[in-house]
């Protein structure tokens, strides 16, 4: 039971890290036109492309990294866990911010 209460709260966490990645980039795009002013030259899809493949590495990580550990580690089972774990907290941050939205 305690190793339950570990993984789900290591999903938890997992799924707080990447929540609040997500919302600092989002944060950052908003406000990138005003940072950096209008990018009419090759720099602004650039700098968008290796800015989207460094957010899916780092989001990767965040949610596949210690399952994949897990399962090479011979875990396997706690692995699926993991990430069954981390994609349902993902989902309720997800229900928890559209809720907000709604009744904001």
């Amino acid at each position: 039971m305690d190793c339950m209460k570990n993984l789900k709260s290591l999903a938890l966490l997992n799924a707080l890290g990447t929540a609040i990645y997500v919302s600092l980039i989002a944060l950052f795009m908003q406000n990138a036109e005003r940072i950096f002013g209008q990018m009419n030259n090759l720099f602004g899809p650039v700098v968008f492309l290796l800015l989207f493949v460094l957010s899916a590495a780092i989001t990767g990580s965040l949610v596949l990294g210690r399952p994949i550990l897990m399962y090479l580690d011979n875990r396997k089972a706690e692995a699926v866990k993991l990430f069954i774990y981390t994609l349902v907290s993902l989902f309720v941050i997800l229900v928890i911010i559209l809720g907000a939205q709604i009744v904001i």
